[in-house]
């Protein structure tokens, strides 16, 4: 079901899904759920380093963000900020950022000068050591600018 508009201006959103080094897949599967869920969407913009969506819906951009990072791992931020007040309530605006990683699961990568394979992406990035190094690792989405894929030739 859409979310009504009716008596609300053309430019209207609550919520901002902010998509910053998105693949192609993730956009894809990003107009594809909008198209799905029947969520107006007062506009989209290309910013320097990915795309942002102005949503009708505050919960709906939330969930969206959960769903990619399921989906294709990455970094979520949510943040609210107060727009106004609706009838003596306080009402917010909602942004949700997505980042997605510089790497992907089976990857060979290095993390603070050892190299590791990335098992899994999920609400945390787990890393299992290669050779002698055993370790396994499981690591915060903050943390990873810290970790480089090792392009193989």
């Amino acid at each position: 079901m859409v979310r009504s508009l009716k008596g609300k201006h053309d430019k209207y959103f609550e919520g901002i899904m902010q998509l910053r080094n998105p693949s192609q897949k993730v956009v894809d599967f990003i107009e594809n759920d909008l198209m799905n869920g029947h969520i107006a969407v007062s506009e989209v913009k290309e910013v320097k380093n990915g795309l942002d969506y102005y949503l009708s819906d505050n919960d709906y951009t939330i969930a969206l963000s959960k769903r990619l990072q399921k989906k294709f791992g990455g970094e979520v931020k949510i943040t609210s900020t107060l727009h106004t007040k609706i009838r003596g309530k306080d009402a917010y605006r909602v942004t949700a950022l997505f980042r997605l990683p510089s790497f992907s699961k089976g990857d060979l990568v290095d993390y603070g000068g050892d190299e590791f394979i990335v098992k899994a992406m999920g609400k945390d990035i787990v890393l299992v050591g290669q050779g002698k190094n055993t370790k396994k690792l499981h690591l915060r989405y903050k943390d990873m600018s810290q970790i480089k894929k090792i392009e193989m030739d």
